[in-house]
């Protein structure tokens, strides 16, 4: 799976926000685009979304800006991926409707604001687009295999990531 832009993005945003040195001081989003050399347009629409979702708050008027909301031990990869990822399929059968009306891996995974469980198996998803979908098991393994990297993301923390912070704040 390829993460898209909006999500690396959003992650860039967070681990700027983390690395800080002081942790209550205000970025803005100019020096946040200058610094990854990011579309600062593209980066406001990001920084709303993650200012609804409750990961960083903003301060309005002259000497605002944006600061993490949270610690970055609160503050699951997993989660943040399902809210900024719109479509984890894998293969374009993942997305058709189940013959039972179960739902998909792609509603089980979806933008949802918890965590979902990781007991959904591979037989969760059974598409009816392709001609040898009733038999096909390339769709279970690539669903089992999107699981697993969700479920890797699930194990780690904006924290983690961060572990590294005074390095990474000398390339910022």
């Amino acid at each position: 799976m390829r993460l898209t832009n909006y999500s690396d993005y959003a992650l860039r945003t967070l681990i700027y926000l983390a690395v800080k040195p002081s942790p209550n001081a205000l970025a803005n989003i100019n020096d946040i685009a200058d610094s990854y050399q990011i579309s600062k347009s593209h980066l406001t629409k990001i920084v709303h979304q993650l200012g609804k979702l409750g990961y960083i708050e903003s301060v309005r008027g002259k000497g605002g800006g944006i600061r993490l909301s949270m610690h970055p031990r609160n503050i699951n990869i997993g989660e943040l991926i399902r809210h900024t990822e719109s479509d984890f399929n894998i293969l374009d059968c993942l997305t058709d409707p189940t013959p039972d009306g179960s739902p998909t891996l792609a509603s089980k995974l979806g933008n949802s604001s918890t965590i979902p469980s990781v007991d959904i198996t591979a037989d969760d998803v059974i598409a009816q687009s392709c001609v040898i979908s009733p038999v096909c098991q390339l769709k279970g393994v690539f669903s089992e295999a999107m699981l697993a990297f969700i479920k890797v993301l699930d194990g780690y923390t904006l924290a983690d990531v961060i572990s590294n912070a005074d390095e990474l704040l000398e390339y910022l």
